[in-house]
């Protein structure tokens, strides 16, 4: 799980500042404001390290990817390609690290790594994008027990040298050559084990970073249209994908799982969780994936609406439900330890449905399966105030703590834009809410009451006259 997140120089974002991250965390903003890219530059990275080029520093997506940022000026602030990309973030491991030096034999824990790097571009030449340094710390809890990173040495010829803090590393006897380059952004390349006696503990580094990026998963604002037929042949998807496309297989998939909404609660298969889920919402009374026939591969959804007669396919209902059902599948199918990134998860649902799903993202961070917490974040960008509204209440009611929830606003009013944290109190209440956050409610709800008066008062003086 993510738990501290900084941007400098990406797209819009001169400087992001510290970004205290939660197990719900949202970004609020006007259009264009800047908060697509918080999401952009987590999927950046994640491209990045699927990618097949491991000389590439950084891969924007091609066209099949989730994003596509296109070239480095493009990416960076101002699109002035002398300015460096840094970014560090810190993350909380599913399972505590260990790492013990061969030679004096002594032991380093830590459950946390913080992970920082800086990226630019090759002043001269054709615009090669370079890593200038990257540093690894694990840490166990707020102590530091040792860093290690790479750091480009200067001069025309790309070397970097290995520096570590709190470890000492032993050179081979011999060996005088430095790694001529990184592994993407954030690799020890095989040249470091070469060149020390006791480096081996980076390559657990390397796994750590990949398993994190391996482990967020992305939803984007527009899902796939319901289809009356979907086939599947026994596979399980990793996701529903990008646009939601594999959604009825990942129910299909998943049909012998149970998960409870917490401790000591009751364990429900995962068909009946997401029928349950859309009832509440108050979008159908019921919820079927029906196979056509034994001999076929094909299924069928099929929904029953409120105040409809009988089932219905699904491209008959509201497109609303289309929408989230993607949303509400993802959340519960992800596996343990997962980050789930989310744009606009409320599109297209009535106010009453988006508060709800707040309460679904309660459901989710505390869910739990075999008897154990799934340990899910979820970043969600959004637009809607119902939603922001019943977390407020949930908090003040004590279903959420305010430290599992944290709240960003891109404002766009200042240059360069900020991106500033919400201070929700124990009651809910948010201490620093920004001007016109959701526009100026007040303003209208005043000029609604002048207009009336204005209106009775002319209607009273013509019934005088």
């Amino acid at each position: 799980m993510l738990t501290q997140l900084h941007i400098q120089n990406f797209k819009g974002w001169e400087d992001t500042g510290s970004i205290r991250m939660a197990p719900i965390t949202l970004f609020f903003g006007a259009n264009s404001s800047g908060k697509s890219s918080i999401g952009q530059f987590l999927m950046l990275l994640k491209q990045t390290v699927e990618s097949q080029d491991r000389k590439a520093v950084l891969f924007p997506g091609g066209r099949n990817s989730a994003v596509q940022l296109g070239s480095f000026q493009e990416l960076v602030f101002g699109r002035d390609a002398s300015n460096r990309i840094q970014f560090e973030y810190q993350w909380r491991l599913p399972n505590p690290m260990s790492i013990t030096d061969p030679l004096s034999g002594s032991q380093y824990d830590g459950n946390t790594i913080q992970f920082s790097a800086s990226v630019g571009q090759e002043a001269s030449g054709p615009g090669t994008v370079v890593i200038d340094h990257f540093n690894y710390t694990l840490m166990d809890g707020e102590e530091q027990i040792l860093a290690v990173g790479m750091k480009r040495k200067e001069g025309k010829k790309v070397q970097y040298e290995v520096k570590a803090e709190g470890y000492d590393l032993k050179r081979n006897p011999g060996r005088v050559w430095h790694p001529p380059t990184t592994v993407r952004f954030y690799g020890f390349p095989d040249e470091v084990v070469a060149y020390h006696q006791n480096s081996d503990f980076v390559q657990s580094l390397n796994l750590a970073q990949e398993k994190l990026f391996q482990s967020l998963a992305y939803l984007g604002p527009l899902r796939t249209k319901a289809e009356r037929l979907y086939s599947w042949t026994g596979t399980e998807p990793e996701s529903v994908g990008y646009v939601g496309e594999n959604t009825v297989a990942a129910i299909l998939a998943a049909r012998q799982r149970k998960l409870s909404m917490g401790y000591k609660q009751r364990s429900q298969p995962f068909e009946q969780i997401i029928a349950q889920k859309l009832q509440d919402m108050g979008l159908i009374e019921s919820f079927k994936v029906n196979q056509i026939s034994k001999k076929r591969q094909d299924y069928e959804v099929k929904v029953k609406t409120k105040g409809s007669l009988g089932e219905v396919d699904l491209p008959d209902v509201g497109f609303g439900i289309s929408q989230v059902l993607p949303v509400l599948v993802e959340c519960f199918y992800a596996p343990a330890n997962s980050i789930i990134l989310m744009e606009q998860p409320e599109i297209h649902l009535h106010p009453r449905a988006q508060a709800f799903l707040a309460d679904v993202m309660i459901d989710v961070i505390n869910a739990r399966e075999d008897g154990q917490d799934r340990n899910i974040q979820l970043i969600i960008e959004t637009h809607s105030e119902h939603f922001l509204r019943r977390l407020q209440r949930r908090i003040a009611e004590d279903a959420v703590k305010k430290e599992q929830v944290a709240a960003y606003f891109a404002d766009v009013s200042r240059t360069p834009a900020t991106l500033d944290e919400l201070r929700l109190d124990t009651f809910g209440n948010i201490e620093n809410w920004p001007k016109d956050f959701f526009g100026d409610e007040m303003e209208d709800i005043a000029e609604q009451s002048k207009a009336a008066l204005k209106k009775r008062m002319k209607v009273a003086k013509e019934e005088d006259e």
